[in-house]
């Protein structure tokens, strides 16, 4: 059963620490109660919000709808086969300890993407990736409560649609299905895949001659993340604040005629991925503030709250690094959280 909450505080439930008021506000732990929650008067469609852990969004002002904060809990294992295990986790459950669980479990293939904020009901939202590997490789199908159908329905792969930071449910199915629980489809034997960043060679300093285990990849990313980016439990951030932009191959070609060294990651369609953290920092701009929004002095990629930030003072930030790397490189950054309410 759940309990509907008026004038709730959001602080506790955005990474960021931005002070926000929901005026209505439920914790869900059991999904059968979506129908009930889909009847109440507060409810509606296009204005509720899905919360997981926060770690996506940011909060312009009070949000004057219902926000459903999505706490449901659970791992289990449907089925082994032919050295695949297909492992269900609830939506509520928090990301990093879910791909811990998985690691200890003998289930593999989340190793890199360990340390990541959120839930795992977000994960697939936003197609998260780190070093070198993106969820969607691991996504066998995406459980959901279809809002306009009112009915429990089960999205394959294909029809979530991934992209880059991108899939259905920020685009076409926006506002339609609410994700109860993620299946995903992980090896049995570990393969490790340490071929992106500084990850092969935190690894070698680690493990010298070798082979890592999953243990020690998850580690290692554990190592490099908490050295570039602050726990938001005692620095409010959202991780990386910027999606890395991608170019045509002729406008990589300009920047890296005058940036030889210039960090990028050729796609399979032609394009060229660059590494928005690079073009901030080439902007001078690690360490800029603007009241207590400020770009983080390790990783220009993270915009952090000094304390009590404002939204104003991050939406301003936000711009302004835009407006920066447009001037200095012709590329336009788009930021990865979600700001509420939308411009």
């Amino acid at each position: 059963m759940f309990t509907l909450i008026h004038q709730h505080n959001l602080l506790p439930h955005n990474t960021f620490g931005l002070n926000a008021t929901a005026a209505h506000y439920i914790e869900l732990h059991d999904v059968q109660d979506l129908p009930q929650i889909c009847r109440l008067p507060e409810f509606h469609r296009h204005t509720v919000l899905w919360l997981g852990g926060g770690s996506n969004v940011l909060f312009r002002q009070d949000y004057s709808g219902l926000v459903v904060r999505m706490a449901n809990r659970g791992i289990r294992c449907l089925k082994r086969a032919k050295g695949k295990v297909h492992i269900e986790a609830q939506a509520g459950e928090v990301w990093h300890d879910f791909v811990q669980h998985c690691i200890q479990a003998g289930w593999f293939g989340l190793e890199n993407l360990s340390l990541i904020p959120g839930t795992v009901g977000a994960s697939p939202v936003q197609n998260i990736g780190a070093y070198g590997v993106e969820v969607k490789d691991r996504i066998h199908s995406v459980q959901c409560f279809d809002l306009e159908k009112q009915e429990f329905t089960e999205l394959s792969n294909a029809d979530c649609q991934f992209a880059y930071r991108e899939s259905l449910f920020k685009q076409s199915g926006k506002g339609r299905y609410v994700i109860v629980a993620v299946v995903f489809e992980l090896d049995e034997t570990f393969a490790p895949h340490i071929q992106y960043g500084d990850l092969a060679a935190v690894l070698q300093a680690h493990c010298g001659e070798r082979v890592p285990t999953a243990t020690d990849v998850a580690q290692a990313v554990c190592q490099i993340r908490q050295s570039k980016l602050p726990d938001p439990k005692q620095v409010g951030n959202v991780g990386s604040f910027f999606k890395n932009p991608i170019v045509s191959a002729e406008q990589f070609a300009q920047i890296q005629a005058a940036y030889p060294n210039a960090p990028h990651y050729p796609q399979a369609d032609g394009m060229v991925k660059l590494a928005a953290g690079w073009l901030i920092e080439q902007c001078g701009l690690k360490g800029k503030h603007i009241g207590n929004a400020a770009v983080h002095d390790k990783q220009a990629l993270v915009l952090v709250n000094r304390g009590a930030c404002s939204a104003v003072d991050l939406e301003k930030l936000s711009d302004y690094v835009c407006d920066c790397v447009a001037q200095k490189f012709g590329v336009a950054l788009h930021a990865e959280p979600n700001w509420l309410p939308e411009r």
